[in-house]
């Protein structure tokens, strides 16, 4: 898709050695499961650059972002997410999701994903409202002037109804898979009652809740109106998300993709807390606060369009107002089905998703390099691998899926990873050289491919 100028020379690149991951004596952490996994792929992809891309990618998170040890006794892994010395909770879960399925043939892997979900406990032990943190509790961050309820050991405290949601997604699946209770202990019950408490909080029935945020900046995405509080909503059942996963401010606080993730990990908080915990009052918390929010998303989640009909609305506020558009950070609403936050064959979701790769959405950029959702984070004409990621892991289209990953192959730039943001029609302009998500959710990608369409492999070209 990229012409003149913009074209990558491949065999230049190739002379280069495109595969160059750190030498194993500098990895943080080398896993025997990963290793062979790479080894198997690369002899089942024709496509010798999309081979190094999947090298590079798939264990950039082991080989670069993480910190393992045993603190009192137990594994701890604490997760930066690249560039920014920090550890998201979002970002933890999902750079370690891809290699859960591996964790029962390598138990120093399963060490370091429970080290993440005790990693991930003590954090929202610290402050359930905020979105990223140091390893280091005494550390004082560079937002430390934030007007909210700072405290040392918090990176970022900007209140993402997501941020709750990953760690139980974590939990549950490493449960699933591995059968190991050991993390489920009396501080993850509290981690558990903590989300209910803070998702309650943000119902706003009785009043506006503890939380406000605002941060004296001249970029308009970090700033809350309205004292800190963001826009009035009615309250209506839904959860309010001050912030979307972007990290910007939500325009109506009902952040729809996140309130249909938030109904899916209660509904797994319940069944580990009746299963392993046997806290039957917290679990029937949860199973409550999911229904009453799975109710107000079928009264207040779809809107009509014009042209594709009853679709999911991005955000709403409860008075009859809603935003229609997607953002490339997950939970989107083209992640929905990923997350299993809807049912296979759901029409509104299928209605929805030809809305969101349309023009018909603000953030759907075309450009000669690429086309895909992009968001106000990245600006204008931007468009994130992410989003393309995320378009080939939740298609059923076989030619739509060889579509995402040749576009993913052409747009890295010849640095051999993936990147925040890059422009549409040159991506040479892109945003964050170092972003370790972007990089596993392309291998994850990539195994996905292998198991769905292994023709796809078989290609030369993709």
């Amino acid at each position: 898709m990229l012409t003149g100028a913009m074209l990558i020379d491949r065999e230049k690149f190739f002379m280069q050695d495109l595969c160059h991951r750190p030498a194993r004596a500098e990895r943080k952490f080398v896993s025997e499961a990963v290793e062979q996994t790479i080894a198997r792929m690369k002899k089942l992809m024709a496509d010798k650059e999309l081979a190094c891309l999947f090298e590079n990618c798939f264990p950039n998170t082991l080989d670069t972002t993480v910190d393992f040890e045993h603190i009192d006794g137990k594994p701890d892994t604490f997760v930066i997410t690249g560039d920014i010395d920090a550890m998201w909770l979002r970002d933890s879960t999902a750079q370690v999701w891809p290699y859960l399925p591996l964790i029962k043939e390598d138990q120093p892997l399963k060490q370091l994903i429970a080290g993440v979900i005790n990693r991930q406990k003590k954090c929202i032990i610290l402050d359930p409202y905020a979105n990223a943190f140091y390893k280091d509790k005494t550390k004082v961050s560079e937002w430390s002037k934030d007007i909210t309820k700072m405290q040392p050991g918090i990176h970022e405290r900007k209140w993402e109804i997501d941020s709750l949601c990953y760690p139980i997604r974590l939990a549950y699946h490493y449960w699933i898979v591995s059968g190991d209770t050991s993390v489920f202990d009396a501080e993850w019950e509290e981690t558990i009652r903590l989300t209910v408490q803070t998702f309650r909080e943000q119902q706003r029935k009785n009043d506006r809740g503890p939380y406000t945020f605002q941060r004296e900046t001249s970029w308009a995405t970090d700033g809350v109106p309205i004292s800190g509080y963001g826009y009035p909503v009615k309250p209506v059942g839904l959860i309010c998300s001050v912030f979307r996963p972007s990290d910007d401010v939500t325009l109506f606080p009902f952040l729809i993709p996140a309130n249909f993730f938030a109904v899916a990990s209660l509904e797994q908080a319940a069944e580990m807390l009746i299963k392993i915990r046997k806290n039957n009052t917290l679990a029937a918390a949860c199973t409550t606060l999911a229904g009453e929010v799975k109710s107000a998303l079928q009264k207040y989640a779809v809107v009509t369009h014009s042209v594709y009909g009853k679709v999911y609305a991005f955000e709403v506020n409860g008075y009859g107002s809603f935003h229609l558009m997607d953002d490339a950070n997950v939970p989107s609403l083209l992640s929905l089905p990923y997350l299993h936050a809807v049912k296979p064959g759901d029409m509104v979701y299928a209605n929805t998703r030809r809305l969101i790769l349309s023009e018909e959405n603000p953030f759907y950029f075309k450009g000669k390099a690429a086309e895909g959702i992009g968001g106000p984070h990245g600006g204008m004409y931007t468009i994130w691998p992410l989003a393309l990621t995320m378009r080939g892991l939740t298609s059923t289209n076989v030619e739509e899926v060889r579509k995402s990953l040749h576009m993913l192959k052409t747009t890295h730039a010849g640095t051999g990873f993936m990147h925040e943001a890059f422009h549409m029609d040159d991506p040479s302009k892109f945003s964050r050289k170092w972003f370790a998500w972007a990089n596993t959710l392309f291998g994850e990608f990539v195994l996905d491919v292998q198991k769905r369409y292994p023709q796809l492999l078989q290609l030369s070209n993709i």
